[in-house]
């Protein structure tokens, strides 16, 4: 009983220093971004006079409305071409089991070794050879392929635990292996479709890297490839830059507030069903 009592006390206690740890940055930022434009505040301390205004000078200065709709048209692009592409793979890597589908697993688990950091300058190559140079395309196409390691790893996690019962029942029903993908196993696997949606569509608002090497024009890039340019512009004013990561933090925040059960939900389910 006490050494049960330990653990469970030592188990909160690691929980709430992780917390902590994840949370006390965001508060730093938070109140550094409420103090006079201009001014270098040291350690957490609530400014006497808030500068709620250094929010909406960020939004105006960084033009927020045309980098939201840079990094909602390639959040749309990149992430339901994934999803279709990763489904189909999955499903018929785990159910079909098709020829080929371990060495094809094998491969995709590779991918899942390679860093963004070690492709990027091939990819330079490759988009400027290919004229997508310094568009959104560079940062679309490169992302696509680069999800598809974890993505059919996902799905095919999902689907090669399904019973074989619910195929061959629909097989005896005369069920084409179409109608076997989009009208059996695709509504099954709404949770796990849904969970790996939410995961790419915050990583690809975030991501930074690949737009800061393979598109110049900042209000062509995703949200935070633009704090770079941003960064550039405005090192000194640390308010106002603490301002501009609070706006571009938000819309990724509030997706993991409001999706927060589904994306448990569906890790709680891999992680019983493996």
């Amino acid at each position: 009983m006490r050494l049960a009592r330990a653990e469970l006390y030592a188990g909160r206690t690691l929980l709430v220093v992780l917390m902590a740890i994840t949370i006390v940055p965001f508060i730093s930022i938070f109140t550094t971004a409420l103090h006079p434009s201009g001014t270098v505040p040291s350690g957490i301390a609530w400014p006497a006079d808030p500068q709620w205004g250094n929010f909406i000078e960020a939004f105006k200065v960084a033009n927020m409305s045309v980098l939201l709709a840079s990094s909602t048209f390639i959040v749309l692009a990149v992430v339901p071409v994934s999803l279709a592409i990763a489904t189909m793979a999955g499903f018929a890597i785990g159910l079909l089991r098709i020829p080929g589908a371990r060495l094809l697993f094998l491969l995709f688990v590779f991918g899942l070794t390679l860093p963004f950091e070690g492709i990027v300058i091939p990819l330079y190559f490759l988009e400027q050879q290919m004229g997508i140079l310094n568009t959104r395309f560079a940062i679309v196409l490169p992302l696509i392929g680069l999800y598809m390691p974890f993505a059919v790893f996902w799905m095919r996690a999902h689907f090669i635990n399904m019973p074989a019962e619910v195929s061959d029942a629909a097989r005896v029903d005369g069920a084409t292996t179409w109608d076997l993908l989009w009208r059996i196993h695709v509504p099954l696997a709404r949770p796990a479709i849904a969970s790996l949606g939410i995961l790419m569509a915050v990583w690809t608002w975030n991501q930074f890297l690949l737009s800061l090497v393979l598109v110049e024009d900042p209000l062509q890039r995703t949200m935070a490839g633009a704090l770079g340019a941003f960064q550039g512009h405005y090192a000194t004013d640390i308010p106002l830059l603490s301002a501009g990561t609070i706006l571009i933090l938000l819309p990724t925040l509030l997706v993991f507030i409001l999706f927060q059960r589904q994306v448990i939900a569906a890790l709680v389910e891999g992680a019983v069903r493996g």
